[in-house]
């Protein structure tokens, strides 16, 4: 039997064309075929008759202050306070237009969020005991909550048609989402505020629920870390008391996204009916001095490494100055031999037209290193049991320069 292949967990930290670019607009985790290839970008399948389950646990820490509202604790109000958070942060990515992902456009896809009781609902840290639910948890240990981490996403994705897993159904492509579940931190190093009790004095000390949940619903969806400060993506919570972008509201559900993290989802679920956001930038990432690079081989594809992997490409609206959309870039995938190039390439995808548009690189070496992108650059591969490559570290040791266009 064909084999689901499990991605590596994604935290959320506390804060202190025949050859067609690969390296889409935002930053997606991917999966290698079984039988080998270009990595296909990881997402859910939106053509299944039935619609996108999730649930929750209402099993809830023993200790008052792990989760503050207005309610007592264990109250149906306080439930009803949460599922609200809950609620509002998936309507956030479902608000976005230019997706069909977008439940006002596309109704359906989603089914009612449902409540579970027992404390253990979430998979653990085997791959063999997930069971193609997609659950979030409060009250669930783990190891992946190393210091600093406050909540993470384990996502699970098929590596070929036909695989399923627990209760999932079998999958229709490579990189399909089979089972996501969210895991919150529930020691004293850590205690979240609804949006009611994180405007009240004791809320100020706690992590806003709704930022770190949209956080983890972006992952998913498929969507990985972002190097843009502003992105609800960005590896980094907003400190205690504070929240990030706008509340939602019944006009705009995805107010606390960036244009950033918009783009991102559409990038993994455009909407075939969307005529504004389809502007395209594909480029590629170069040294001045092509014998800077190391040359290393990546093997079993017959490729070298040829440009700048793992930069950060940004787009600009030019006369708002503010940050459209990002892409972790530096490679590219033959449609037509299925080998992977390391050869500098990025493309950004879903732009807005009618907007003027500068683009400008940089290396990783700021808040955000490659090693909170890590999944997205070695997925490229496979997974460690079978790599089909080598892929080369991230490049940071370069200074970025624009070369004038030719005549």
């Amino acid at each position: 039997m064909k084999r689901p292949v499990a991605l590596a967990t994604l935290c959320l930290l506390i804060f202190a064309a025949v050859h067609t670019p690969n390296a889409f607009s935002y930053t997606t985790d991917s999966t290698v075929p079984l039988a080998g290839g270009c990595p296909q970008p990881n997402r859910w399948n939106l053509t299944l008759a039935s619609p996108l389950n999730h649930r929750w646990s209402t099993s809830l820490p023993l200790t008052s202050t792990t989760i503050l509202t207005v309610a007592a604790q264990g109250t149906p109000a306080q439930l009803n306070e949460i599922e609200q958070s809950i609620s509002a942060s998936f309507e956030a990515w479902t608000g976005v237009p230019g997706t069909t992902f977008n439940t006002a456009a596309h109704p359906g896809l989603i089914a009612p969020l449902a409540r579970i009781t027992p404390a253990n609902s979430c998979t653990n840290d085997q791959q063999s005991n997930a069971d193609g639910l997609n659950t979030i948890c409060f009250n669930q240990s783990s190891s992946a909550f190393t210091t600093g981490v406050l909540a993470f996403t384990r996502v699970i994705t098929a590596n070929a048609p036909g695989v399923s897993i627990g209760a999932s159904g079998p999958a229709a492509f490579a990189g399909q989402i089979l089972d996501a579940d969210t895991l919150f931190r529930n020691d004293n190093q850590a205690t979240y505020a609804t949006p009611a009790a994180l405007a009240t004095p004791q809320g100020q000390g706690a992590y806003d629920l709704e930022s770190l949940l949209a956080h983890e619903l972006g992952h998913w969806f498929g969507l990985d870390h972002s190097a843009v400060w502003r992105a609800l993506m960005f590896p980094y919570a907003p400190p205690p008391g504070q929240f990030l972008g706008d509340r939602p509201t019944a006009q705009a559900p995805d107010g606390p996204l960036s244009n950033d993290d918009r783009a991102g989802i559409r990038s993994l679920y455009p909407d075939p009916a969307d005529s504004v956001n389809i502007g395209t930038i594909s480029g590629q990432i170069l040294p001045a001095n092509r014998f800077a690079l190391a040359n290393i081989p990546a093997p079993a594809t017959g490729s070298f490494v040829t440009g700048i992997f793992g930069v950060q490409v940004v787009t600009v609206d030019a006369d708002t100055g503010s940050v459209i959309a990002a892409t972790l870039g530096g490679w590219s995938c033959n449609a037509a031999t299925q080998q992977l190039h390391f050869d500098g390439s990025y493309e950004i995808d879903r732009l807005p037209l009618n907007h003027n548009y500068k683009i400008y690189a940089e290396p990783l070496e700021g808040l955000v290193t490659p090693a909170n992108l890590s999944d997205p650059l070695l997925s490229l591969c496979g997974p460690p049991s079978a790599p089909s490559c080598s892929a080369p570290a991230a490049n940071t040791n370069f200074n970025p320069r624009t070369r004038p266009a030719s005549p």
